[in-house]
């Protein structure tokens, strides 16, 4: 019969467990590592297809989070996005750029959408960090101690001022990516280089901002 079997379990998967279809993407030929995969539709109620743990996250909580668990999960081939025939002269470009890197094998769409989607998120770690900046900035203006605000001590104005700059040096990562993707023009990994800064911009600000407020 045409159908596939897909086993395995995904993690950090949103709407895991809980969604009416699910699309996962599987290795159909694993010696292609990345380039081997396909994507497949699961249906509602197809067997084998459960939530697996949930993660409980420090923040956007009401984002449904969890493991995705595939035991011997049938679907028919019609489930196959973009259907046999493509598959099979993507996994031959595969083999072939495998054979010989001059040749191109193509790029693959569940990256592309990953990686275009990414500068949101790092959009939403920019709010974070602003936020936790201009509160932290408030703060210190206010604050008063020893006859002076905190914010006359160097100490504390010199945090801030790095805060502030790691926080636009991140936002112009984010702009970037978020206009190469809106253009079709991302030439290497920029759309993950903005989530990666901005992210880690968003703790190191909240970590200052804390000091800040003692």
């Amino acid at each position: 019969t045409d159908e596939w079997v897909l086993n395995g379990t995904k993690a950090w998967i949103t709407n895991g467990g809980i969604a009416d279809v699910h699309v996962v993407v599987a290795a159909v030929e694993p010696d292609l590592k990345g380039r081997g995969q396909a994507s497949f539709v699961v249906p509602p109620g197809t067997k084998g297809l459960s939530q697996g743990q949930k993660y409980l996250k420090h923040g956007i909580r009401a984002s449904h989070t969890s493991e995705v668990v595939l035991d011997d999960v049938r679907v028919p081939g019609a489930c196959l996005l973009g259907g046999k025939e493509k598959l099979d002269e993507k996994l031959a470009r595969a083999r072939e750029a495998q054979k010989n890197p001059q040749v191109r094998s193509g790029k693959q769409p569940a990256m592309a959408t990953f990686e275009a989607t990414r500068p949101a998120v790092a959009a939403q770690a920019i709010g974070v960090a602003r936020a936790a900046y201009e509160y932290a900035l408030q703060y210190a203006q206010e604050r008063h101690a020893f006859g002076k605000p905190i914010i006359m001590n160097q100490s504390i104005a010199f945090m801030l001022a790095d805060m502030i700059t790691e926080i636009d040096a991140a936002r112009l990562l984010v702009h970037r990516a978020a206009w190469l993707a809106s253009n079709g023009k991302y030439v290497n990994a920029e759309g993950s280089q903005s989530k990666l800064k901005a992210g880690r911009v968003a703790v190191w600000v909240t970590e200052r901002a804390i000091q800040i407020l003692g």
